[in-house]
């Protein structure tokens, strides 16, 4: 799998998530990219939307790739930095774990 059909499932599942909160708390979703802050300052989730965002991603690549991975796990909590600030960064902690199971 290449980053950018990860990258293509989380943009899916973050659009499909956004256009769910109500409209006075929508986002553009046209202007999503990897840059997309995920939490943090300026993020576009809160943080039922973030736990909503990893268990949609897992499902689909589950579904459309037949690997079974959990993206918040102890190792994604205990990095110094974290893989879930951005799209581009959930993107590649995503794409480590399924290298790991190939």
């Amino acid at each position: 799998m290449e980053k950018v059909s990860a990258k293509d499932l989380i943009l899916l599942s973050l659009k499909s998530i956004l256009s769910e909160y109500d409209e006075d708390e929508q986002i553009s979703i046209q202007g999503l990219d990897g840059s997309t802050r995920l939490i943090g300052s300026k993020a576009v989730l809160d943080s039922m939307g973030l736990v909503s965002l990893l268990i949609d991603v897992e499902q689909k690549i589950n579904e459309s790739h037949n690997i079974n991975i959990t993206i918040a796990d102890e190792r994604a909590m205990s990095q110094e930095k974290s893989p879930f600030r951005t799209v581009n960064t959930l993107t590649e902690y995503v794409d480590m774990l399924i290298q790991e199971q190939l």
